[in-house]
């Protein structure tokens, strides 16, 4: 028998500048996730939340809470960019130029604009990407650029595991 290790996500050296990741899991948003979201979250806005006060906005129905749409599309991200992080250092440039409502379906992009090694922390690089969710009908939701500090080969928490070199 062979046993084969799971997918262990990119490393620093991995990395390649103007490389693009079709992230592979799409995800169905629903009325259950933006109540949630928006409560736990303790937005007020009735336009998440309350479906007979969004049917008299110009939506005429709910609208997915925005900060909900970049956990989504950024969580969609994490098995191509930052699998291997040590620290997310930020998200800029965010834009939502179209709304997303409960039932549509959010698949998202990312490419890779930058690559460093840190000056700091020599068993770290830091990757920045411009990622892009889009729903159904292939209109963008949501963009923006993200940088993060991720380990290099044989550095990090699973260094003893995935290649037997230490931190």
């Amino acid at each position: 028998m062979t046993v084969h290790t799971g997918w262990q996500g990119r490393f620093f050296e991995d990395f390649v500048v103007g490389d693009v990741f079709e992230h592979p899991l799409g995800r169905t948003v629903t009325t259950t996730d933006n109540i949630w979201f928006t409560l736990l979250t303790q937005n007020t806005a009735p336009l998440h939340f309350d479906h007979e006060y969004a049917k008299r906005t110009e939506f005429g129905q709910p609208l997915v809470n925005s900060t909900f749409t970049l956990a989504l599309v950024a969580g969609q991200s994490v098995t191509d960019i930052s699998q291997n992080v040590y620290a997310n250092l930020g998200w800029t440039d965010i834009t939502l130029p179209n709304p997303v409502f409960e039932g549509d379906t959010i698949h998202s992009r990312s490419e890779v604009l930058s690559t460093r090694e840190s000056a700091s922390r020599p068993g770290l690089g830091i990757v920045t990407v411009r990622t892009t969710g889009s729903k159904q009908t292939g209109e963008t939701v949501i963009e923006y650029v993200r940088s993060a500090m991720v380990y290099k080969h044989g550095h990090g928490p699973r260094a003893d595991r995935t290649r037997g070199d230490q931190q």
